[in-house]
């Protein structure tokens, strides 16, 4: 039995453990309320900027936790992570507490106080942070701020897909690729390594899914494809051992393809090759298309790899601008620029090492940085030049006050709203007995620190120096270590001012670490540069000396300037031609001419060859010799080595004198190319030229050329411009070729050089001469000489066969059919004078034509008048067009061309066309007069007029499937009876075309409208002096005025060109060049200006005085004084444009009457009779006249009078007339 004592103590007991565990649960609740209250740790942000923390912080976090939060920003943003605090448990690899941080590339895991303080990029738009805990040890954890940044692409790789239907890479739609004649394009690349298949890097297609552009890599190489063309360049490009130029790193590649020559450039590595790859000559990348990275097509892989930095601009760059290519030249086509992109995100990685990259945030270093590491962030930025002065406390050494501060200067600037950076500093140490001596002590230091910060206002955010000193006041007490900052000053770095250095080159006001650019002195395509530089000693800027390497005379950068002058659409004069040959002289014959030089150089003489005679003759002798000395000094790897252009190939072969035992050259056509092939050694079968040299070539030389012989050199001309002879008599009708045998001159050889030339024309009557061409003839200036040279027997009508002692340029003149007779140049200059003033005039006279007519609506009542103004309209612009012809040819614009010979052509129909119908005209008029109406008589002609010459020249245009130029376009017309001379002209180019649409078509036209002249005769001289009181002579007079006035209308003077030949031709081409340049003038006097009612028209309205005419004379007269004029006046009132006023009267009064009468003259007195008309025809209901034939050819008989007009106006119908046909 317990005692109360015990009972006491038990109760007493009990209480007080009912209060501890009373307080016991109220702590493990409080607790456990806590722990679930700060555990919600498994989140996404994406807000802008935030802050996140570790569970609970900053007290210690929670023992058990998982925690992740996902931070995502918006495409074309990075998520930028800062650790301000951090202090997780610390253990060997993290085992026990720990954070990871997935960037989106790699996963690091931290613990301890490893993190505090270090900023972190992810490599797209979203980050993952974990953080886990074990069962014990807890720790204050972490405190983290984020932020989006926005990544330029700059920063930022792209991988390639490998699927190109979904996601593709390509350049956005709003950036139009222009059509492409020659570009540069650079971009850099990594390739897997464990990848052998083929791929391409990139492509490019039209609408159509046509590839025109396209880089990657086959079993053949690496190759290039340009319109179909594949250039292969694997013996230009470094490559490893499984023949890949793109590794694991990026590496750099730039193309450069020029269509004008059909050259390719390529730097890789540093090193700068050129590739000919003749397929690719006179190409055009058509524009609009899609540019995609990767491959365009399942037929073969995208590379597997990344692409960085893809430029393209629309302009060739010469190596030395690629060697010094920096990141801040834009590509004026396409930029690696988030703008001209379009890239799904998933394809897109940012990197800090990217090679044009910007350092997105700067290491954490207690060093500063340098403007090397902040890449262009330094480049234009702001510099400002920083004075502090601190105090020591204690003892310290002058490194550790240079480290104390530079981490205090980057922990100041590092969370600032304006991104600066410390990029050098440097201590000056002095005693404190400078400061006043109650702060005197005799532990205390002063150190002066310089420090330079860049500011790079990306976002034109302008930074004061007052808020720099500012901030790094209000940091004072931060600085530890027992130092104290004293002063501040701040101070911007001064711009290096503007100045002339060397003279003529100008430089602005430049920041500090800026490249200036401007160009070279008296030239206007290289580019001389100048930078302001920073002193590292005094913060101070100061100029670097002028680069001005570009601009001295650099032999490659001087050629492609000219091969780009002389490139097609290019205007070559006289002039320009002289001073471009000089300036190849002068490269040939001071510079080391390798096959890259060598090549641009054939190149330029081949667009020069494409000028006119005239251009070529005051250099072509310069231009051969200097052409010469190419072949003679191009240096070449091989045995032999060959350039091929549209009209220039040239080739050399290595030959050893001591075992040489004959050689052979032959150059040929490629296939599906506008260049040549050489071949050396073996002939082919289609051959244009060929050479075959003997074996005995080199006996007759001396001891020292002998020695001296290297090479042979062998050239071919496609265009015969640089040979021009002027006392030449015969027409060279080949092309030309030129061997020769090193610098040593072969002559008196004991075998002939075989040369086979090929005829440029087809020659059905053999007369060849085999000449070489003389420089030494004619003053110097050059001409061929036939000595040394005979024609073959087994030559014929397409080649010729020559045998030569000698070795120059050959040749083979002809005897052409009719050359004797062609006409010598002060005659074509006599001609050619005549045509153009007598076109001048013609359009001068047919305006006043059409004009008169257009003035005066009396004029223009009747048919006739009405297709005389679409007559004088045709030959209006006819001879507008062929005076304005030859202006638009020198243009050199081939699509202006080709418009303005088709408008040529097309108004020379026309006007064929219009004079035939005149003719049609008369023959209804005068023959088919009896049920003749047709209805809409002026439209159906203008149809005819104006729709069948439409019709023919696009139905010409349509047979060329696009290709126009086939047709029409530039050629040399007027060449004299030498081949020389000539002047480019705009015109039908195909022989076939013309001779059917120009020639056949006038032939019909002319033929036509002499039927009806001889017609028309017949019928009036079979009527003349029946019912006439005329004399024999005015009849006559009469007659021939007439047959001149018709001449003219029907163009029968066009007629001539059919009879140019023989002894004929030079008087048939002036009679052919004087009347049809002046038909437009003859037209107005015989059909205008002598026309008695146009006569009236002008001196109504244009005269004055007693010259004037009165209103109401004539034309307000009725039928009733008609019927009182004498039979002269009748012919008078029948002629076209006089009876129009009157004849519409009478019909007229035919349709309100059922009476109408026609007054006619008896011939036997002066009086007329009223006589019905017995008979008529019923035509739409209507009454209408119709007049026996006498009648009309008694009409047409007052054709003659003298001031009436011309027999063509006599004999069209009026209104009465037109009524009474009908088709």
């Amino acid at each position: 039995m317990m005692s109360p004592v015990s009972d006491m103590w038990c109760y007493h007991w009990k209480r007080k453990l009912q209060h501890f565990l009373y307080l016991f649960t109220i702590y493990v609740i409080s607790v456990q309320d806590l722990v679930l209250g700060c555990s919600d740790c498994r989140i996404s942000l994406s807000n802008p900027t935030g802050i996140f923390t570790s569970p609970c912080f900053p007290s210690d976090y929670p023992n058990s936790q998982a925690c992740k939060w996902t931070l995502r920003a918006p495409p074309g943003f990075i998520i930028q992570i800062t650790f301000i605090e951090f202090d997780i448990e610390e253990a060997p690899n993290c085992i026990y507490d720990s954070l990871t941080l997935d960037t989106g590339e790699n996963q690091v895991k931290f613990c301890g106080v490893t993190a505090k303080g270090l900023s972190f990029n992810s490599t797209g738009n979203e980050m993952i942070v974990s953080f886990a805990s074990d069962f014990s040890i807890q720790k204050r954890g972490f405190n983290a701020s984020y932020t989006r940044v926005a990544v330029s692409l700059r920063n930022q790789k792209v991988i390639i897909p490998q699927t190109p239907d979904v996601d593709p890479v390509s350049v956005a739609k709003t950036v139009p690729v222009p059509e492409l004649s020659q570009f540069t394009l650079c971009f850099e690349a990594t390739k897997a390594s464990n990848d052998a298949n083929d791929w391409k890097a990139f492509s490019y297609i039209d609408p159509l899914s046509t590839e025109l552009l396209s880089f990657g890599k086959t079993t053949k190489g690496h190759f290039l494809s340009i319109s179909g063309t594949e250039c292969i360049l694997d013996h230009v490009l470094i490559t490893n051992s499984d023949g890949d130029f793109f590794t694991e790193t990026f590496e750099q590649l730039c193309i450069v393809w020029d269509g004008f020559s059909g050259t390719i450039g390529v730097n890789g590595k540093s090193i700068y090759h050129t590739v000919h790859c003749s397929g690719t000559f006179g190409q055009v990348i058509h524009g609009n298309g899609k540019l995609v990275l990767g491959s365009d097509s399942n037929e073969i892989s995208s590379l597997n790899g990344n692409i960085y930095n893809f430029r393209l601009w629309n302009f060739t760059m010469s190596s030395q601008k690629l060697s010094n290519l920096s990141c801040d030249v834009k590509g004026n086509i396409i930029d690696w620029e988030n703008d001209f992109w379009s890239i799904p995100t998933s394809a897109l990685k940012a990197e800090n090492n990217l090679s044009c990259g910007s350092y997105l945030i700067p290491p954490r270093t207690t060093e500063p940085t340098s403007c090397e590491n902040l890449g262009s962030l330094c480049q234009g930025g702001l510099f400002y030049r920083i004075s502090i002065t601190v105090f020591n406390y204690k003892p310290i050494l002058e490194s550790k006050v240079q480290s104390v501060v530079a981490e205090w200067l980057n922990q100041t600037f590092q969370n600032w709203n304006y991104t600066v950076y410390v990029v050098n500093i440097s201590i000056q140490p002095t005693t404190v007995n400078e400061l006043p001596r109650e702060k005197r002590s005799i532990t205390e230091q002063r150190f002066v620190v310089w420090a330079l910060l860049v500011y790079n206002s990306t976002n034109n955010i302008s930074l004061e120096e007052q808020a720099i000193r500012q901030k790094l006041i209000s940091n004072n007490g931060t600085i530890g270590d027992g130092l104290r900052v004293h002063t501040v000053d701040v101070d911007p770095v001064e711009k290096c001012t503007a100045e002339e250095n060397p003279p003529n080159y100008f430089w602005p006001d430049t920041r500090p670490t800026v490249t200036n650019f401007t160009l070279c002195h008296g030239n206007s395509v290289q580019i001389a540069s100048r930078t302001c530089f920073l002193n590292p000693q005094n913060y101070t800027s100061y100029w670097g000396q002028p680069d001005l390497r570009n601009c001295t005379e650099n032999a490659a950068d001087i050629a492609n300037q000219l091969l780009n002058l002389t490139g097609e659409g290019q205007q070559l004069t006289s002039d320009k031609v002289n001073d471009v040959v000089q300036k190849l002289k002068k490269i040939v014959n001071d510079e080391e001419i390798d096959e890259s030089l060598g090549s641009t150089v054939v190149t330029i003489f081949s667009n020069i060859l494409t000028s006119s005679d005239s251009v070529l003759a005051a250099s072509s002798s310069e231009a051969l010799k200097t052409i010469d000395t190419l072949a003679l000094k191009i240096q070449f790897t091989g045995p032999s080595m060959s350039i091929s252009t549209r009209n220039l190939a040239l080739g050399v072969s290595s030959i050893n004198s001591t075992s040489f035992s004959g050689s052979s050259f032959s150059v040929g056509p490629q296939n599906n190319a506008s260049d040549f092939q050489l071949d050396f050694d073996k002939n082919q079968g289609n051959a244009l030229a060929s050479v075959v040299l003997p074996s005995s070539l080199l006996k007759n030389l001396s001891q020292d050329e002998f020695e001296a012989v290297s090479r042979a050199q062998f050239t071919f001309f496609n265009k015969n411009g640089l040979f021009q002879d002027s006392e030449m008599n015969a027409n060279l009708t080949s092309f030309v070729v030129a061997c020769s045998i090193g610098n040593v001159t072969i002559r008196d050889l004991q075998d002939a050089v075989k040369i086979t030339i090929k005829h440029t024309l087809f020659q059905e009557d053999l007369n060849p001469t085999c000449v070489f061409w003389d420089m030494n003839k004619n003053n110097g200036n050059g001409g061929w000489n036939p000595t040394g040279c005979i024609a073959q027997a087994e030559s014929n009508e397409n080649e010729t066969v020559c045998l030569c002692n000698h070795l120059t340029h050959f040749g083979v003149l002809m005897d052409l059919q009719g050359t004797a007779s062609q006409i010598d140049p002060q005659n074509n200059k006599v001609l050619t004078f005549i045509t153009y003033i007598g076109c001048g005039i013609s359009a001068i006279f047919s305006a006043a034509t059409l004009l008169t007519y257009i003035a005066f609506e009396k004029l223009r009542r009747d048919y006739p008048s009405k297709i005389l103004m679409n007559l004088s309209t045709a030959l209006l612009f006819l001879n507008l067009v062929f005076l304005l012809d030859g202006w638009i040819a020198s243009f050199n614009i081939e699509g202006l061309c080709i418009a303005v010979a088709a408008l040529l052509h097309f108004f020379l129909l026309a006007t064929f066309t219009w004079m035939g119908l005149e003719a049609v005209h008369m023959y209804i008029a005068l023959v088919k007069v009896f049920n003749t109406y047709i209805r809409r008589y002026i439209l159906k002609f203008c149809i005819i007029g104006w729709g069948l010459p439409a019709l023919v020249v696009a139905i010409v245009l349509a047979s060329t499937n696009t290709n126009a130029s086939r047709v029409y376009g530039k050629d040399l017309y007027g060449r004299d009876a030498k081949g020389q001379g000539g002047d480019d002209f705009c015109w039908i180019k195909d022989k076939v075309v013309f001779y059917v649409t120009c020639a056949g078509y006038f032939g019909i036209m002319f033929l036509m409208n002499v039927a009806m002249f001889v017609v028309v005769m017949v019928q009036i001289c079979g009527r003349n002096g029946k019912r006439s009181n005329r004399t024999l002579r005015e009849e006559v007079l009469r007659n021939l005025r007439s047959m001149v006035s018709l001449t003219f209308l029907l163009g029968m003077t066009w007629g001539f060109a059919f009879f140019a030949w023989g002894p004929l031709n030079l008087p048939f081409m002036y009679l052919f060049a004087i009347f049809n340049s002046l038909q437009g003038l003859f037209i107005f006097v015989f059909h205008c200006a002598m026309k008695e009612n146009v006569q009236k028209q002008w001196r109504r309205h244009l005269c004055c005085g007693r010259f004037r005419l009165a209103d109401n004379s004539d034309w307000s007269k009725t039928a009733t004084n008609i019927i009182k004029k004498s039979s002269d006046n009748l012919g008078k009132s029948l002629s076209s444009s006089s009876i129009g006023s009157n004849s519409t009267y009478l019909t007229s009064k035919s349709k309100s009457t059922s009476n109408t009468y026609f007054k006619r003259n008896s011939h036997t007195d002066n009086t007329f009779v009223d006589k019905p008309l017995s008979k008529f025809a019923q035509v739409d209901g209507e009454q209408t006249p119709i007049i026996p034939v006498h009648q009309v050819i008694d009409k047409v008989k007052g054709y003659c009078s003298a001031h009436s007009d011309n027999f063509y106006k006599n004999i069209m119908m009026s209104d009465t007339f037109s009524h009474s046909t009908k088709f």
